[in-house]
């Protein structure tokens, strides 16, 4: 067996453990969302959205949400609301966002941390859709509602 592919299993069978996981699994989700032809754009032409130097930020983001032992002490709806006055985020790409979040997630992890991360993100994505576009905003299927899991298809990366 590979050494990639021992790697990935092996993370596969186990909780998020610590910084560099939380590393690995944000590479790969990124790496999804800025190819993702709903999300991508958001990140690629509107934000501009340098992922190295982004993903210490939103690292801390995701430590101090599952372990409580980073500092992040930024707005995190602000950039949403600047990127929402340029281009309108709808529940569709919230509802991608967690769908893609969701398949990194279980890709690499699984366990207590791994579900509180991924429950942790549709919180996050429905209170922001919910800020953006207020109290009443539609979280059903249609033309504005999340993405079924089914329609998702994540490619294999390490």
């Amino acid at each position: 067996m590979s050494a990639a592919r021992e790697t990935r299993e092996t993370r596969a069978t186990r909780d998020i453990r610590d910084r560099a996981d939380l590393d690995v699994l944000l590479r790969r989700f990124y790496g999804e969302a800025f190819a993702d032809p709903l999300v991508g754009p958001f990140f690629t032409e509107v934000a501009g959205t340098d992922l190295e130097a982004h993903l210490p930020g939103i690292t801390d983001f995701w430590e101090r949400a599952l372990f409580r032992t980073a500092s992040y002490g930024r707005d995190a709806f602000a950039p949403h609301a600047a990127l929402h006055a340029v281009r309108p985020l709808t529940a569709a790409h919230f509802g991608r966002w967690v769908q893609l979040w969701r398949a990194s997630v279980d890709g690499l992890h699984a366990g207590p941390r791994a579900e509180r991360a991924k429950a942790q993100g549709e919180r996050i994505a429905l209170a922001m859709l919910r800020r953006l576009a207020g109290p009443d905003a539609s979280t059903e299927g249609g033309n504005g509602g999340f993405v079924p899991l089914a329609a998702l298809r994540l490619r294999t990366v390490a």
